[in-house]
């Protein structure tokens, strides 16, 4: 493995690319994500992995069709509370 110096020390290559983090869960984040990663027979890790990755990157085109259906479907609705 490939190391390079950082403060002083050797830091092995890989560091620089994938960061590690410690993520704080409720009890109940925790075992709602022990759930579904056994219904999906993947690790909690990959499941919260994916779940972030979707979040941040169609997250904005989620909202606009939310919005967007719902200004459809509901518009009847909108128009009476506008008045």
């Amino acid at each position: 493995m490939r190391r390079t110096e950082h403060h002083g020390g050797p830091v092995p290559a890989w560091y620089r690319v994938i960061v590690a983090m410690n993520l704080r869960l409720t009890d109940n984040e925790s075992a709602a994500l022990r759930r579904k990663a056994a219904e999906e027979g993947r690790s909690m890790q990959e499941v919260a992995r994916a779940a972030i990755a979707q979040y941040v990157s169609d997250r904005p085109e989620r909202l606009r069709a939310a919005i967007e259906r719902i200004r459809t479907e509901d518009a009847e609705l909108l128009d009476r509370l506008s008045r």
